[in-house]
């Protein structure tokens, strides 16, 4: 029986590991470090003390813990060549990285609600989105990852492992998975099939629902100027889930088992996390804002002490 499986990456490509190391591990850092002056901004500055930005942190926590599950790994791979993954471990990586997708999914649906809140009652919003719902609608989709990535890996671990156990690619996922499986597959890929549309198909639609309803909220805004702040209140989170659903839709919907999955599969596990942060902060006033007000008391701070000193 098989007891671990071997991530052949990019082992292929001898002459750009290196570069290939460096590729990663910058926009990893980027987006660790970004997404954690996100957090820091809204922990501490009383302006991003919104629904808005209370979301946008519990997003940026999701991003940090969504790229730390398998970059450390892929960065390992190409620079010590250890391709080595145990049984356990391989599922375990897995079921936490999809579970974390779902997670990216179903928050942005609560933050294209929050959107379409604040632009349909924007007198009433501050009322109904409370503190203790705001925190129910951030850890719901936690809840919702959780349970709807447990079912295919119940079902995938039930497969019999004796044969094959190298895996063209950099992480563990469901496909590469039960395509190395001794037993027949064909119930655990169906039961992924539902449970990746569940974790993700249905989230889009809702998405693209509340999305129909802003639209039409904002056309009903009768001057231009109202028209612009209206819609640039989501215009950050359109773009996130834009590339998000996008990038995830190239390599998931394509038929499985291409030499690209994995060359593709960079674009949503290194470059849109990357991307994000900058999304965030370059598009949002109220962000720049807080980041050049932080800049300025660390300054006052430091000549306070060398004043004292």
């Amino acid at each position: 029986m098989v007891t671990e499986f071997i991530l052949l990456a990019f082992a292929d490509l001898h002459h750009l590991q290196i570069l290939l190391f460096v590729f990663v591990l910058l926009p990893f850092i980027i987006c660790v470090v970004g997404n954690s002056v996100i957090l820091v901004l809204v922990r501490y500055e009383r302006r991003l003390h919104t629904p808005m930005y209370f979301f946008i942190a519990t997003f940026a926590l999701l991003e940090i813990l969504f790229v730390s599950v398998i970059i450390p790994k892929l960065l390992v791979n190409l620079i010590e060549g250890n391709r080595k993954i145990s049984f356990i471990g391989c599922f375990a990586q897995f079921y936490t990285f999809d579970s974390l997708g779902v997670a990216e999914c179903y928050l942005l649906v609560v933050m294209a609600f929050d959107r379409d809140l604040a632009i349909n009652k924007p007198l009433h919003c501050s009322r109904i989105m409370s503190n203790s719902l705001c925190v129910e609608l951030s850890v719901a989709p936690w809840i919702i990852g959780l349970i709807i990535t447990a079912i295919p890996t119940i079902a995938t671990a039930e497969l019999d492992f004796c044969g094959p156990n190298e895996i063209n690619h950099y992480f563990c996922d469901f496909a590469p998975i039960q395509n190395l499986a001794c037993s027949d597959p064909t119930v655990s890929n169906l039961v992924t099939s539902v449970a990746a549309a569940m974790g993700s198909t249905v989230p889009f639609m809702i998405i693209i629902g509340f999305y129909i309803h802003i639209i039409a909220l904002i056309s009903k805004i009768q001057s231009t100027r109202g028209k612009q702040k209206a819609f640039s209140t989501c215009s950050s989170h359109l773009t996130v889930a834009f590339l998000f659903y996008g990038s995830t839709t190239i390599v998931y919907v394509k038929p499985k088992g291409s030499q690209n999955d994995r060359f593709l599969a960079l674009i949503y596990t290194v470059i849109v996390p990357f991307l994000n942060p900058f999304i965030y902060t370059l598009k949002n006033k109220d962000v720049k804002t807080a980041l050049k007000n932080w800049k300025l008391l660390r300054c006052l701070g430091q000549i306070r002490t060398r004043t004292f000193t």
